[in-house]
């Protein structure tokens, strides 16, 4: 990338920016600001993210949207498709699961079956740009209303391809917070075809950003800091184990699962 990711521990001038307000990933647009409110923290809510990339004469590129105007957390922002985990995510049947050691960092400090995560990542891909991850596959029963419309596309959900990237908690200072869990897979391998993204009510301005385009959107400071551990593993070809922000009381916190 042409812009280094943000590292909340070696930027001092967002990090005082940030500090004045306790919030050490720079995010002052979704800062509470009453005092009252300020002192009861909400639970995060469980949430899930998928990063779908695709090499083109070997550049990666990466699918990104805008969140639209009218949202109260991250408005006009670029983001991954994902969203919050519903209860049924996790029961749904899929073709194959995901490898021993993806669910196994996936337990940690979690009380959701792992399975529940990557799941949530593919309905919300479908919801939100219409692709479908998973492969062809007959009726399925017991299927919950919210995945009736994917099933109904005569597919199933697959895991095998999936690598847990990270795992990022919103600090307890914003007025929205979710416990998110980031994956990625080769679009390639795991989209049911070809056809293109459509923009919805959710994310707008739906493509393939190459990583060079991608460090000039607006995007929120988290984002930046799970494209560089994206970029690590496409580009310089690391092997990571996946990494978990979160917030303590001395601070924001980073850590490797």
């Amino acid at each position: 990338m042409n812009r280094p990711a943000f590292d909340p521990d070696d930027d001092p001038t967002q990090l005082a920016a940030a500090a004045m307000q306790r919030d050490l990933l720079g995010e002052a647009d979704v800062v509470r600001m009453d005092g009252k409110a300020a002192g009861v923290a909400p639970r995060p809510r469980d949430a899930a993210t998928l990063i779908l990339y695709r090499l083109d004469d070997n550049q990666p590129r990466i699918l990104m949207g805008c969140r639209s105007k009218g949202h109260d957390f991250m408005p006009d922002k670029y983001v991954f498709p994902g969203g919050r985990v519903d209860t049924e995510d996790g029961a749904v049947p899929s073709l194959s699961e995901l490898p021993a050691a993806e669910d196994l960092a996936l337990r940690t400090r979690s009380r959701r079956r792992p399975r529940a995560f990557p799941l949530t990542a593919i309905r919300e891909m479908f919801e939100e740009t219409g692709l479908i991850v998973g492969r062809e596959a007959g009726r399925m029963s017991n299927i919950p209303p919210s995945w009736a419309d994917y099933y109904a596309q005569n597919v199933a959900p697959c895991l095998a391809g999936f690598t847990f990237v990270g795992r990022a908690i919103t600090p307890p200072m914003r007025h929205k917070r979710f416990d998110a869990r980031f994956f990625m897979a080769d679009a390639s391998d795991c989209l049911i075809d070809d056809r293109p993204p459509v923009d919805g009510r959710e994310l707008a301005d739906l493509r393939w950003f190459t990583l060079a385009q991608v460090a000039e959107l607006d995007l929120p400071n988290v984002t930046r800091y799970v494209i560089s551990e994206v970029e690590a593993r496409l580009v310089r070809r690391e092997t990571l184990r996946p990494f978990m922000l979160r917030w303590s009381a001395k601070g924001h916190v980073r850590e490797r699962l």
